[in-house]
């Protein structure tokens, strides 16, 4: 991301960069900004107070919808798991 990012938009990207990396870019230098469009998103959902069932269902329909793969639904479950947790930073 170009801009100055605060802490959440930080550990939402490192999240989906290591954890979610639905197409396996997160060894390669290069393409480290590959999910940075969908950080604000998620930001949002999370200032919002939205479950990690409501962050699953999104996260599978980039999977799915944006970027074309089956994904394995157990997880991103996981990982959305991981990002609901993040909100404790919000507070």
């Amino acid at each position: 991301m170009s801009q100055t990012m605060d802490p959440l938009e930080t550990n939402v990207r490192t999240v989906l960069l290591y954890d979610w990396d639905p197409i396996g870019i997160k060894d390669i230098p290069e393409a480290q900004d590959e999910y940075d469009m969908y950080v604000p998103a998620i930001c949002k959902m999370l200032r919002a107070g939205q479950s990690s069932v409501e962050l699953c269902t999104h996260l599978r329909w980039i999977e799915l919808e944006r970027i074309g793969l089956d994904g394995d639904e157990q997880h991103t479950s996981r990982v959305a798991a991981k990002l609901a947790d993040l909100r404790a930073e919000l507070e």
